[in-house]
This record gives structure tokens, sequence and C-alpha cells, in this order.
């Protein structure tokens, strides 16, 4: 799989972390861990995971199985395990969290265990996103690792399980297609503060901002009638709301299935810009829940007139949303975006 990617010639910023031939590593650190699952009597590890051997499914496996007793304890659960604070861990997102006290970069973990870790979040990512994604961590929480976190529910290889990582505008997850009926294997986070805790308007810097350029030019291209069904004067939705909405409730914004069709590809543009830094499997994932639940006629798209930054028509936050489908774009004072994605609406939001 191309889209692990070892050399950090991207990632200068972050001197700590050192370069690594990719096959090399995968041969010492398989062999370590076998050697490891050996002693305690684990399952030997297999030699391809869901996706084959150099797939993020595979490496979260090797993870698992590199890990001594003591490190499980902290930071491997049930599938169902609920935190009495939190409610079940595993699904849960917030737009800045630690699902696990130990930082990666912690004497907790080993050189390589960090290795692991970067290259499930670079397997999950498509590899033009990895320098964006690394660049905002640097922007946020001074490089990736120093402020990032992970748990892994379930058994690797034995049955369901999902290693979800954390930090400042990050919510990720690898579950191997565990987790029934939602995306990306449950709600993630994504955000972006790239000049300081308020941006300035147009965002200059942020990684994430062209996805609202493209949603903005779509409102201009809307007629004058279109736009003031679309332009939400008050009403803004709270960040963590992007639960699903009962049935019957009303949705906010213009109806896409009312838009023209040029309109309507232009809505299927800015999906495709929204999935876009994901892998592929996970792309398809989105667009299989979206078909199951009327596609993107049975969704609404939003522009809110509250927190415009420089009060310049440009819209910082805007929302797409279905019957089971949310991406919620709040750009004011920075970019956050909750997204929450399944084939059933029922499915419950942990945030």
């Amino acid at each position: 799989m191309d889209s692990l990617h070892f050399s950090r010639q991207h990632d200068t910023r972050n001197p700590s972390f050192q370069s690594v031939d990719r096959r090399a590593f995968l041969q010492r650190t398989g062999i370590a861990a076998m050697a490891a699952s050996a002693q305690l009597g684990l399952p030997a590890l297999s030699a391809a995971g869901p996706g084959g051997a150099d797939s993020p499914e595979s490496m979260v496996q090797l993870l698992y199985e590199s890990f001594t007793p003591g490190q499980r304890e902290k930071v491997c659960f049930d599938w169902g395990h609920e935190d009495e604070q939190r409610g079940l861990l595993r699904s849960r997102v917030a737009a800045n969290w630690m699902v696990t006290p130990p930082t990666l970069n912690s004497e907790f973990y080993t050189d390589d265990q960090r290795q692991m870790v970067r290259a499930i979040l670079e397997g999950i990512l498509q590899p033009a996103w990895h320098e964006r994604i690394y660049r905002a961590q640097q922007d946020d929480s001074d490089g990736f690792g120093k402020h990032n976190s992970v748990a892994l529910f379930g058994r690797p290889g034995a049955g369901k399980f999902e290693l979800v990582l954390t930090g400042r505008h990050m919510t990720l997850r690898c579950d191997g297609n565990s987790a029934e009926h939602v995306a990306f294997g449950g709600p993630i986070f994504y955000g972006h503060a790239a000049k300081g805790f308020r941006e300035a308007a147009n965002h200059p810097g942020n990684v994430f901002w062209p996805q609202a350029v493209e949603a903005n030019r779509l409102y201009q291209a809307l007629d004058g009638r279109q736009q003031q069904q679309a332009l939400v004067r008050q009403g803004l939705p709270e960040q963590s709301q992007v639960g699903f909405r009962a049935h019957g409730d009303a949705f906010q914004g213009i109806a896409v299935r009312d838009l023209s069709a040029d309109q309507q590809q232009r809505v299927q543009e800015i999906l495709q810009l929204l999935i876009e830094p994901y892998r592929q499997t996970d792309q398809d994932e989105v667009v299989a829940c979206l078909r199951k639940q009327g596609g993107l006629e049975a969704c609404h798209l939003a522009f809110y007139a509250q927190n415009d930054i420089g009060n310049d028509g440009v819209w910082d936050n805007w929302r797409l949303e279905g019957p089971a489908f949310v991406w919620h774009y709040r750009g004011s004072p920075h970019v956050h975006v909750w997204v929450n994605v399944a084939d059933d609406p029922t499915v419950r939001l942990n945030a």
C-alpha cells in the first residue's frame, strides 16, 4: 500500500522523527512482535491483515502485539468499554481530548511503536494529505505526538477492533470495518488554527479552508431566492450538535434536491473535496452510507450569517446534513469540523 511513507522529508520541523526504510521496519518490528507473542502465549501475528500486510489494520495488529502487559493495561480495552464520565469511549468524539493519558512522545511508548502509530495515521489518509496534516499538527500542537494519544478497543486478529487516535483538532479511527453502520469507524473530527486562535478573514494558511472556499463558490452561484433559503440568519448549531435529527425534524438551509442539475453537481464536488483527505475505502464507505439514505438529494446545505469573520459575506460556518449524514464546518474563530456519517439515522452520537 503506497500510502504508508516513513520518510519524513515533508515533516522537517519535527526532528524527533527519524526516517526509516519501510520494508526493514516492518520486518524488524514484525519479528519482535511475533517473538513477544510467543513469549506471552498469544496467537501469532497474521502476515496479512484485512487490507494486506502493509495496511493500517495490519499495523494496528502489529502495534497490539508489540505492547507489553503494562501497556495493554493502560491503552487496551474491551470492545464495549464504557467510561463513567465519557460513555462508550470507543465512539466518543471531541475537538481536543486524550482518549488515554500517555502521550505518543512520552517514554510510555517505544520508538517503533511511535513509528507504527504514524504509519496507521498515514495509512488512513491519502498521501497528498500527509504533509498538510503534519503541518496542521505542528501549528496546533508543536508537532504530531506531543499532545496525541491512542486507545485500542477489541482485539486485532481475533474479532472486532478499533484504534482511536486523538489530540488537539484530531479524532480519527482505524477499525477494519468492525464498527457497523458507520463510516470512518464512527464520528471523526479535524481542525486547524493556522495563525493563532482567532484567524483572520479567509483563514490564511489553514489547510482545510479550501473546503469552505468551494462551498462559498456554490453559494455565490445560487440565485437570490436560493441564497435566502440557504442562508440561516440565526440558529448556528453548537459545534457538538452533530447527532442525527429525529424523524420529522426540519433541516436548516436549502434542499439539495431543489437545486438545478449543475448546482447539484457542485454539491457533489464539495462532497468529494470533503472526503478527499481519507483513504479510498473510507471514501467509498461514506458514499455507500449516503446512498442508503437517499444520496445528496436527501441532504440540505446551510450557510450561517452568525460569526462571519470580517463581515465580508464569505461564510465561515456551513453545514451539509442529511438523515444520517452531518458534515458541520465551523470556521469561527478557527476551523473546527465535526463529521458523523452512518447508513442508519438511529445510530447515536457519543460526544
